[in-house]
C-alpha cells in the first residue's frame, strides 16, 4: 500500500510536468509521512547518503570538461577534420555534423551540451547550403545522442555506480556501439541526401596535403580520449582520477598551446558545471533514495517473478525490455530511469544469464533515443527552441535517423559481442 501511494504520487508529479527531482522527492517523502511506518530521518539520510560516493566525483569532472571545450578551439579544429573526411560524401555538412558528434562524444560527455553548440555552430550554414532546417535540426539532434554511448559519458558513469560494474569496462563497452550508432547515421544520411539531392561539401575525397594538417591541429583532442581511456584501462587512473587529469590537460591546451581560453572563459565553465552538476546529483539523490523504497518493500523480487513468467528466455526479455524503455524513455529523464529501474531488473537480468555490461549499454542506447521523441524528449526539445523547428517537421525528418537508431539498438541487443569484445580483451 505504501509503495503505491508512493509511485501514485510519482506519477502525479510527472502528468503535470514537475521537475524530475522534485517529482521524485514528493513520492520519497510521501512514502514516509504519510504511509509507511518508517522514521522520516530514514528518507534525508538516505537522500544525502546518495551523494556520499567518490565515483560520482567524476560526474562534475566530465561536466566541466565539457564546457571547457567550448573555449579552446578544439570544437572547430575537429570539425575541420571531419569535414575533411566526409565533406565530399552526398550530404557532406550533414555527415561532417554525425561525425563530429562521435568524436566529440568521446571528450564532453553531455548529449545536450553537444546539441546547444552544434545547432548554434552548423544548422545555420546547412540551411545555407540548402538543407531543410528540419532535418538539419534531426541530424544534429540524433548525432548528439552518441554522446551518452561513447566515453566518458555521464550515463555509463551512472549506470556503473548503480548496477556495481567497472566504470573502466562500461567506458570500453561504449566504444563499438557509439561507432556502429555513427557510421548506421551516416548511411540513413546518405540515403537521404541522394534522394533529396543534397551535394557533397566538398568536390574530392580527402588528400594528404589537406588530412595531415587537419589531422596535426585536431591531434591534441584526439589524444586527450586516448588518455581517458587508455589511463583507466592501464590502471593508471581511477574513472574520478581521469576526469581532473582530463581537464587539467585541456586547460592547458587552451591556454598555452591553442592559446584561446582565458580566465573568464574558465570562470563561465565553472559556473556552468555547478548548474549542470546540481541537476544531476539532486537526481542522483532523489532516484537513489525512491530506488532504496523499492529494494526495502522488495519490488525487485516481485518484479523478476512477473516477468519470468512472460519471458523466460532472455530473447524474449529483451525484446519486452527495449519496447518498454523506449515507450518509458519518451517520458522521463535516461539518468532517472537507469537509477530507478536497474536496481529492479538486474535480479532478472542476472538470473537469465544476460551480461550486466551489454545490459546496460541497451538500457542507454533507448533511454538515448526517448530524447530524440515527443512528448518529453530532451534533446529534441533543446534542438527545436535554438533552431526554431515545429515538433512535427522534426519528428518527420528524423524518422530515417531514427530507424537507424533502431538498427543500432537491435545489433547491440542480440549481438553481445559488441559490447563485451572490448571489455573483456
Amino acid at each position: 500500500m505504501a509503495v503505491g501511494l508512493s509511485c501514485l504520487l510519482l506519477l502525479i508529479g510527472f502528468a503535470i510536468n514537475l521537475p524530475v527531482f522534485i517529482s521524485v522527492i514528493g513520492a520519497v517523502l510521501g512514502y514516509f509521512f504519510i504511509a509507511a511506518d518508517a522514521s522520516p530521518i530514514i528518507a534525508a539520510q538516505r537522500i544525502i547518503g546518495a551523494s556520499e560516493n567518490v565515483t560520482l566525483l567524476a560526474i562534475p569532472f566530465f561536466i566541466f570538461l565539457g564546457n571547457l571545450l567550448n573555449y579552446t578551439g578544439i570544437t572547430r579544429r575537429l570539425l575541420v577534420l571531419a569535414e575533411v573526411l566526409t565533406g565530399h560524401f552526398k550530404g557532406g555538412l550533414a555527415q561532417s555534423n554525425v561525425l563530429l558528434s562521435t568524436l566529440m562524444g568521446g571528450m564532453s560527455a553531455s548529449n545536450l551540451a553537444d546539441c546547444a553548440m552544434l545547432c548554434k555552430m552548423l544548422v545555420p550554414e546547412m540551411v545555407k547550403l540548402g538543407y531543410n532546417k528540419a532535418f538539419s535540426t534531426a541530424v544534429t539532434a540524433a548525432g548528439s545522442l552518441i554522446t551518452p554511448i561513447i566515453p566518458p559519458g555521464i550515463a555509463l558513469i551512472i549506470y556503473g555506480y548503480v548496477a556495481d560494474v567497472s566504470i573502466g569496462k562500461m567506458f570500453m563497452a561504449g566504444v563499438i556501439p557509439g561507432i556502429l550508432c555513427c557510421v548506421l547515421l551516416m548511411i540513413a544520411i546518405r540515403i537521404v541526401s541522394g534522394v533529396r539531392g543534397y551535394k557533397p561539401a566538398r568536390d574530392h575525397g580527402p588528400t594528404w596535403a589537406e588530412f595531415w594538417p587537419a589531422l596535426k591541429g585536431s591531434s591534441a583532442a584526439l589524444i586527450l580520449v586516448l588518455v581517458i581511456i587508455g589511463g583507466i584501462r592501464a590502471g593508471v587512473f581511477t574513472p574520478t582520477e581521469a576526469g581532473a587529469v582530463a581537464v587539467l590537460y585541456v586547460i592547458v591546451i587552451g591556454t598555452v598551446v591553442y592559446k584561446e581560453m582565458t580566465f573568464e572563459h574558465m570562470k563561465l565553465a565553472l559556473i556552468e558545471t555547478a548548474r549542470a552538476t546540481g541537476g544531476v546529483m539532486l537526481i542522483i539523490m532523489a532516484c537513489s533514495a525512491f530506488a532504496w523504497i523499492l529494494t526495502w518493500e522488495q519490488v525487485a523480487q516481485d518484479v523478476a517473478r512477473f516477468i519470468t513468467t512472460f519471458a523466460s528466455d532472455p530473447v524474449t526479455f529483451l525484446l519486452i525490455l527495449n519496447v518498454f524503455l523506449l515507450i518509458l524513455g519518451m517520458f522521463i529523464e535516461g539518468n532517472a530511469a537507469i537509477i530507478v529501474l536497474v536496481p529492479l531488473l538486474m535480479p532478472t537480468v542476472k538470473l537469465l544469464g544476460i551480461d550486466p555490461i551489454q545490459f546496460g549499454l541497451i538500457m542507454i542506447l533507448n533511454l538515448a533515443i526517448g530524447c530524440l521523441t515527443p512528448p518529453m524528449g530532451t534533446v529534441m526539445f533543446i534542438a527545436n527552441s535554438i533552431t526554431g523547428t515545429k515538433t512535427g517537421e522534426f519528428v518527420r525528418e528524423s524518422l530515417p535517423l531514427f530507424a537507424a537508431l533502431l538498427l543500432a539498438l537491435g545489433l547491440v541487443t542480440f549481438v553481445p559481442a559488441i559490447t563485451t569484445w572490448l571489455p573483456n580483451l
